[in-house]
């Protein structure tokens, strides 16, 4: 059908896999049917493989290279200005994460990279913030001219296409209208901001800078300006995702497969060094802090059964970001992580640890 394309990539073993390119024109205009056929491109290829790209989206290709200049603009700060917002100086994780502030990814063989994490912009009032909630309230915003109007009309422009591609979800997989959608009205949703920096010039290109994981929301937005993500498939292997600035890379993250009773698949992916200076800009779709996320009655089956614990949301996430960050670690330890033990992701799990 002509809403659906396949893009072929070539894996590390090279041989040839098909990774879905949709056009997601008719989200937004097209008749009952046509929605209903996109609906099932997306919904077939997060069964499939649990990634999809996406073509005609209609975010605004120039406002995301004006995002784009200004992370830029940030990353060359000196480093003793970015750091007076460092992440762990905030009070609702947002702002400047260094490239001392690694996570824990077993395959990191060469990690290098800072990010700036950005969430819904909400005012220092809410009554989450004040009550104490690490992943809601204001952002830090860093003063470079145009930084904060850019990137959060940026924000605005990929929310609103992460909530139309989860509605199509909601269609193909026979829910009702907003049955996650309503549960997406003060998200924890986050935007990253990355600067990938391969230090020596004689490492491998097949060496990974971020290691092999799965993402711990229910979808991830991603603009493909440069080469270097690469998928897990059902098979185990690797498969290399093409660069287009005129596509998004769309993946399903843990809580949407929890969600869904393992009907749609939470992907482990991972990037290589493939160039000295790589930028990126995930945006992780999230739900709620206080939802709870547990299948749908309509994927338990005759049996009634589930395959998924049931978990808050926020706790989940706040859980796995401790993983990724050890000024957590530091900060809460009791809450987060008991006695200095490490926190596994069950999701990731299907990692497979192959060389290959």
């Amino acid at each position: 059908m002509e809403a659906l394309r396949a893009d072929q990539t070539e894996d590390c073993r090279g041989a040839l896999e098909q990774l879905p390119l949709i056009s997601v024109a008719g989200v937004r205009t097209g008749s009952r049917h046509r929605l209903g056929e996109i609906a099932d491109a997306i919904g077939q290829a997060s069964r499939d493989i649990g990634f999809f790209r996406v073509v005609e989206h209609g975010i605004d290709l120039a406002l995301v290279e004006r995002t784009y200049q200004m992370a830029e603009r940030f990353f060359a700060l000196q480093d003793s200005v970015k750091r007076r917002y460092y992440i762990a100086l905030s009070t609702n994780h947002r702002g400047y994460v260094p490239f001392t502030e690694k996570g824990d990814y077993p395959d990191e063989v060469n990690r290098s990279y800072e990010a700036f994490d950005i969430g819904l912009d909400l005012p220092s009032d809410d009554p989450d913030y004040l009550a104490g909630n690490r992943l809601l309230g204001p952002n830090v915003w860093p003063d470079v001219v145009g930084f904060k109007q850019t990137v959060l009309d940026y924000y605005g422009q990929i929310a609103a296409l992460g909530r139309l591609i989860t509605s199509a979800l909601e269609m193909h997989l026979g829910l009702a209208p907003g049955a996650m959608t309503d549960q997406m009205t003060k998200p924890i949703s986050q935007l990253r901001m990355l600067h990938y920096v391969r230090q020596n010039s004689g490492i491998d290109a097949q060496s990974v800078n971020m290691g092999a994981h799965t993402d711990y929301e229910c979808l991830t937005l991603l603009h493909t300006r440069n080469p270097g993500l690469q998928v897990m498939t059902a098979e185990d292997r690797w498969i290399n995702v093409p660069a287009d600035p005129h596509v998004y890379v769309v993946n399903i993250g843990d809580m949407l497969e929890a969600w869904t009773n393992g009907q749609l698949r939470s992907t482990p992916h991972r990037v290589l060094n493939l160039s000295p200076e790589r930028f990126s800009m995930p945006y992780f779709i999230a739900t709620n802090y206080h939802t709870m996320i547990q299948p749908f009655p309509e994927f338990l089956g005759e049996s009634g059964q589930t395959k998924y614990e049931p978990f808050l949301a926020g706790a989940h996430l706040e859980r796995m970001l401790v993983r990724d960050f050890p000024y957590l670690q530091s900060q809460r330890p009791t809450k987060l992580a008991k006695n200095g033990e490490s926190v596994e992701n069950p999701f990731e799990k299907r990692i497979f640890r192959s060389s290959s």
